[in-house]
């Protein structure tokens, strides 16, 4: 099995995510790299079993540099005809979304829009969206946004123990697809 992370992190958070489900998919024995969406531009999701794409939550959307990566391949890719009528499906190609969020207002709900529209752009090329994961993080450079949400004081999120469970939630994802093609 080969897969790649790609995500844009502008204050760690979704960089740690990123790491956690790396150190995950090694530890299943998959053969597997990592990179930022500005590193990522040459990348061929068709060479992956598994692409994993990752992102902070700003105003209920992707980053603009993640929209624009997700455009730009949905172009190339449209011009080389990879694109189908009915978006059927192509057998072993599976994405991952990951998305980490803050939540000041209202919480997950701020996130969800954004990891559903990043999986559309993989559903339309045919693969399937195994899984939408959404981690929570800290507001950083605002006390205020870190503690009086809805969520509570989420400070140093993601801590130990969230990116243990992303860690095991991936190393699990890999059984599921290993089975799945059994």
């Amino acid at each position: 099995m080969k897969a790649i992370i790609i995500y844009w992190s502008k204050t760690g958070n979704t960089e740690k995510v990123a790491r956690a489900i790396h150190e995950g998919l090694v530890e299943a024995g998959v053969e597997v790299s990592l990179r930022k969406v500005i590193d990522a531009k040459d990348v061929d999701f068709f060479a992956y079993d598994l692409v994993c794409l990752g992102f902070p939550s700003y105003q209920w959307s992707p980053p603009r540099p993640v929209t624009k990566f997700l455009k730009n391949k949905f172009a190339l890719y449209h011009e080389q005809d990879r694109i189908k009528a009915s978006s059927p499906k192509v057998a072993g190609k599976n994405a991952l979304i990951f998305c980490t969020y803050s939540g000041p207002h209202t919480g997950i709900r701020e996130a969800t829009p954004a990891g559903l529209y990043a999986g559309q752009f993989f559903e339309h090329m045919g693969f399937t969206v195994l899984d939408e994961w959404y981690i929570i993080g800290e507001y950083h450079g605002w006390e205020e946004g870190s503690t009086k949400g809805r969520l509570g004081d989420i400070r140093g999120r993601p801590n130990r123990e969230d990116l243990h469970k992303v860690k095991q939630d991936t190393i699990n994802l890999v059984k599921k697809i290993v089975e799945s093609t059994k």
